[in-house]
Order: C-alpha cells, then structure tokens, then sequence
C-alpha cells in the first residue's frame, strides 16, 4: 500500500510516525503501514456468497453461502485470538460480507476486544439502518468497491443497478457518520475512469481513495491480458499523482494510496527527486518503514471455512485452519516452508528482483502474480513496470 498523498503530497512526515514508536498498537490507522513490528492485518472473508457477479473477484464469490462458513461462536473464539495476538486491524470481506446478518455483532465484538473493525463491501446493502448500527458499535472505516462510474462499474459487477445502489450506501455511510472510501481495481477496462474517479471524490465529498493494481488470483486470472502495459502503469501512476496533487493545492486533499504493486514507491521516489529532493529524501525513509509487500507476515488472510493464507490472493496455498489450531499459532509456525520463506522473503527472489536495488523498499512486490505468470512463485513480478536502469544498484 503506497500513500500517494502521504508520500507526493508531504500530508506524513517521518517524525509523524517516530513520535508513537512505530508500534502497531498505538500508530493512528493512517500511519499503521509504517509500523516496525508488522503486527498482521488480517483480513477476513466471513462468506462467499455475494450478491454481485464481479468479473474480477479474487474469492471466486457465489451466490449462495457455503456450508463450512464459520459460526458466530467460532468467529468469536476466532476474535478472541486475533486480539491476543495484538493485530490492530481486522478487516471483514466476502463474497459480500453484509449478506452475512451476524456481522455487525461480529465487527461489535472485535471492537469491544480493541480491534480497529474494518470493512470491505460492494456497498450495496447498507440501507439507513444498517449504517446507523455499523456507526454504533464504532466502525472504523467502510470502503466500498466502485469500478468506474454507472456502465462501467456495471458491466464489471454484472448486475445492473450496482452503482446506483453502491452511491446510496455511500450516502447513507456519510449521513450515519461513518468513514467511507472507494476501492477501484485497474485494468485496460476502465483506466479512463481514473479522472472521473477524482470528481467524484471532490462532488460527494468522500475523503479516502485506494486505486488497485490487478492480482492474478481468482477470475482475476483471465483477466491478465487485461493489465496494463508497464508503460501504460506509468502513465497511470503519474496521472494518480497529478490528479491528487490537484485537489491538494486546490485546498480539497484526500487520502489517495495505490495498492499491489509496490514499484509505485521507488517510482513516487524517483519522480519526486527531480522535483523536490528534499521532500524524496523524507520520502525514501517513508518508503524504508513501509518495507514494500508483507503478504505472509503484515497481512495474513482467514478464509470463510476457517483456512489461513498468506493474504486473501494465496487461496491455492493453505498453512492451516483455525479450526484445529488458533491463527497466533499458525501464523507463527516456521515448519511450513512457505511460511518461513515469506517472513524472509527478500532472501529468496530471483532474477532482477534479487539484484534490484529497491528491494528493500519493494519487499519483492507480489508473489502470487510471479507464480500465476511463471510457475514460480520467487520469479520476478511481471508486473514490476521500473526499467532495469533504475533498479540497478
């Protein structure tokens, strides 16, 4: 997760995060990715049933539940662990995880346990009512996946009325009180959205945007010849930059960050170092601190009927089920080699990764999509669009 405006627009400064330790327990949620002990996110995928039929969803959704979705009791049990364990976020996803009638009691209950409660949503089912439940029990944040405005976004969820149903949850988000932000996924389909993306931003007064790089897992993987070209991934970068510079300087900033593809830092980096070196100084700490992909050791992923991945793309790859033994412990097991290899994972990428000068920034970027490409999952990502000039050390 790269902070755009954090980072391009100078809204976090280095000291910002030294001043509480850059302890994941006590850093504010905009300063979490800058933590030292990497406490996991966990993202939990409570269902996979979903209301939509996304083209690109990762979790291959459906529209019924499964029959191994884990219970209320063992959710709690499950809450219990992950407060013990010290994670500060938890983040509830799907399929659609408000088709789930028990999630808010849920959410309540990581709360009253000292989690900040989080969640992912397609934002069609959040009538007034639910978003005044979900403001009580003291939600910290609901982002709601928009892929374009009203015929793009459409086609993407595949079922008409999505975007105008997902605008009325954002509306009564906002009404209730509630922290709202969009999720956009790139690819050639809808990269000319970006701008109208940003208006829409600006026109509803939303504070937060997170723009995500493809990932090759689920339907996602039809979709790779729909990436962008590492040229078009630039323009794309720099356009993000520009148009968050833009409401900056016009006296309207929000939050902008891109997400999976963590050439976006040194990228950031480089562009600012012709611009402002001083600030790119500032930033390249920034960027040492967020230490680039944490898949397998920062973010972990809990799967419906209890599974344990890497993040919520490694569904192909289980290190155990909570059902048998609890997260903390799983999630702390060298003896799967897997495991062990990503917690030090700069230690095994190959090719111009290994030698890449900003791997300690980049942290190898993703994985799952070298693996999907290759067959190997320590292969360079093919979607790392810098040159081999600028990673040459």
């Amino acid at each position: 997760m790269i902070g755009i405006s954090k980072l391009y627009c100078g809204t976090v400064e280095p000291s910002d995060a030294l001043r509480y330790g850059r302890h994941s327990s006590s850093l504010p949620p905009h300063l979490l990715q800058f933590s030292k002990d990497k406490n996991p996110v966990v993202v939990w995928n409570i269902t996979r049933q979903c209301n939509l039929k996304c083209v690109h969803c990762y979790a291959h959704a459906r529209p019924k539940a499964e029959e191994e979705e884990l219970s209320f009791e063992e959710g709690k049990r499950l809450i219990d662990d992950l407060a013990r364990f010290g994670v500060p976020v938890l983040l509830f996803s799907g399929g659609e995880p408000l088709v789930r009638k028990d999630l808010p009691e849920l959410a309540d209950y990581a709360v009253q346990k000292g989690m900040r409660a989080v969640i992912s949503t397609n934002g069609t089912l959040i009538p007034q009512e639910t978003a005044r439940r979900l403001k009580e029990i003291g939600l910290s944040y609901v982002g709601i996946s928009l892929d374009g405005m009203e015929e793009v976004n459409d086609r993407f969820r595949g079922v008409k009325g999505a975007f105008k149903m997902a605008l009325d949850g954002i509306r009564n988000c906002q009404e209730a009180g509630i922290k709202v932000g969009l999720r956009f996924t790139i690819n050639t389909f809808n990269v000319g959205e970006i701008p109208k993306i940003f208006s829409l931003l600006e026109e509803m007064a939303i504070p937060r945007v997170c723009f995500y790089h493809l990932v090759y897992a689920g339907r996602g993987t039809r979709l790779v010849e729909e990436d962008l070209s590492h040229g078009e991934s630039r323009e794309t970068v720099d356009l993000i930059m520009d148009l968050t510079r833009d409401l900056h300087d016009r006296g309207k900033p929000k939050e902008v960050l891109t997400v999976d593809n963590h050439a976006d830092g040194p990228y950031v980096y480089m562009r600012l170092l012709k611009e402002n070196p001083v600030r790119a100084s500032e930033v390249l700490e920034l960027l040492r601190m967020n230490e680039g992909n944490n898949s397998g050791r920062g973010i972990g992923c809990i799967s419906w009927n209890g599974d344990v991945h890497a993040d919520q793309f490694w569904r192909h790859y289980r290190f155990g089920n909570i059902r048998q033994r609890p997260f903390s412990e799983i999630w702390t097991d060298l003896s799967d080699p897997l495991m062990k290899c990503l917690k030090e994972k700069k230690k095994h990428v190959k090719g111009r990764c290994a030698s890449c000068r900003w791997l300690d920034i980049c942290g190898g970027n993703f994985r799952v999509r070298a693996e999907a490409v290759t067959g190997d999952v320590w292969a360079p990502d093919p979607a790392c669009y810098l040159t081999d000039d600028e990673i040459k050390k």
